[in-house]
């Protein structure tokens, strides 16, 4: 009932505004964890110039790098703000996606030399010095990549941008990184230089655990996959609504960080075309209400008829 007598439209301005918002607060987190990943990574390059450590090197190249990939994002987060056009008619979301598998490829990148630097160094060891300062370093990566990783995971998850996620768990690899820095140095005050390359090969299998989950994340937008607790969602929804005798196919896709969604109801085979469409009308009311990210659907009304009828017999042989 508090929709009936609170002020509230859904006109294309008021979606575009709500998305406007979601690529705003993406900006936002792009921003603040490029900043965050210079600083780190310049406090690490200012101890890679007294320290002399190879590890801690690599490290810091790799925070500056993954600093860098907030570039394919913001891009694709500027994108998806242009209005649909006649070619582009589902508008420009899906630039997000092309900047997921940009970020997973760095990921490979990533885990690729991370185990080509830790395997040279099982090869030729090399002596580090200021191993403190070095350990120091190694925290100072892994909580400013973490802090990154769980901003950037946590809205992305919010406004539904599988490719921050991606870049989030990105940062986290990075985080694994400095711990083997960290680690490598404490095996190497021990006594045992062979720590330091031992525990990189181990933090790349880790990465790739991440790669993994990074890929199957936006292999699943590109393939139009969605959880089917939404779907379960969407078909109670429309269940609840006024005039809906039955629902059939509920097809959901994500485009950007938006959900959008095409369902069949069912209603009274004596309804008027404008009662049918005043049904349809409320149905996707609630959609829009009530499912999250929800921002546009088409919703078509098949007559309930008598049993045995298919209104839909002429289009058998084109499904």
């Amino acid at each position: 009932m508090g929709h009936a007598f609170t002020p509230h439209s859904h006109d294309s301005a008021d979606k575009t505004d709500a998305a406007l918002e979601s690529s705003s607060r993406g900006m936002r987190v792009l921003a603040l964890s490029f900043a965050m990943l210079m600083v780190t990574a310049l406090a690490q390059a200012v101890i890679v110039a007294f320290s002399g450590s190879v590890a801690l090197l690599g490290d810091t190249l790799h925070n500056f790098a993954d600093a860098l990939t907030a570039v394919p994002l913001a891009i694709a987060f500027w994108v998806g703000r242009r209005a649909a056009t006649r070619r582009f008619t589902y508008g420009y979301g899906r630039a997000e996606d092309l900047a997921g598998i940009v970020i997973v490829v760095i990921i490979a990148a990533s885990a690729a030399l991370a185990g080509y630097e830790a395997a040279k160094r099982l090869i030729d060891p090399q002596d580090v010095r200021a191993l403190w300062w070095v350990a120091a370093a190694g925290v100072i990566g892994f909580v400013g990549n973490e802090w990154v990783a769980r901003y950037r995971i946590r809205v992305g998850r919010e406004i539904g941008s599988a490719a921050l996620v991606a870049d989030g768990l990105h940062a986290r690899t990075d985080g694994f990184t400095s711990l083997a820095v960290l680690l490598g140095a404490g095996g190497a005050a021990l006594g045992f230089p062979i720590a330091d390359p031992v525990i990189g090969l181990l933090i790349t299998v880790a990465i790739c655990f991440v790669l993994r989950d990074a890929a199957r994340e936006i292999y699943h937008r590109l393939m139009d996959a969605v959880d089917p607790a939404l779907v379960d969602q969407a078909e109670h929804i429309l269940r609840g609504a006024p005039g809906v005798q039955d629902v059939g196919a509920v097809r959901l896709r994500w485009v950007g960080h938006a959900l959008h969604a095409e369902v069949d109801i069912v209603v009274s085979q004596d309804e008027t075309l404008v009662g049918a469409h005043a049904i349809a009308v409320e149905a996707e009311h609630r959609l829009i209400h009530d499912l999250p990210r929800l921002r546009a659907a088409t919703v078509h009304t098949d007559p309930g008829g008598v049993e045995g009828v298919d209104h839909h017999a002429v289009l058998a042989t084109h499904r």
